[in-house]
């Protein structure tokens, strides 16, 4: 992906677009993407079977991971694509719960309780039990 001329293409609309340099329609005040700028797809699990093909058998290749990533603008879609992506893969799902508690009772008061159970984990857990797993 650092060598992949359309990534440089892609960083470069997007900067454009932060940047303002991209016309804005003056009746919608709506900006016109590129015809190159994205596919669009219909479904979040045909997006995954395009961004992780063969997921099931690759997902310990570290560095075919390392070439694709799925961007979402909000967490809950985030969390919803995580959830599908390891359904995908092969294992037991495991969870691991946090506690909202320290083990010195002098420090407790450096962490508020609303403060830990505010705290969202990423969650990679079949990621993590299926590498850590051969």
């Amino acid at each position: 992906m650092l060598q992949d001329s359309s990534a440089e293409t892609f960083s470069k609309q997007l900067l454009d677009i932060g940047n303002g340099k991209v016309a804005v329609h003056e009746n919608t005040g709506c900006i016109k993407l590129p015809t190159d700028f994205c596919t669009i797809i219909n479904s979040q699990n045909t997006l995954i079977d395009h961004i992780y093909p063969d997921v099931q058998t690759q997902y310990k290749n570290l560095e075919w991971l390392a070439e694709r990533a799925i961007l979402a603008a909000k967490n809950v879609d985030v969390n919803q694509l995580n959830s599908k992506i390891q359904h995908l893969l092969p294992g037991d799902l495991v969870s691991y719960k946090t506690v909202d508690a320290v083990c010195d009772a002098n420090k407790a008061v450096n962490y508020a309780i609303e403060f830990l159970n505010s705290i969202v984990a990423i969650t990679i857990e079949r990621w993590i039990s299926g590498y850590f797993a051969s």
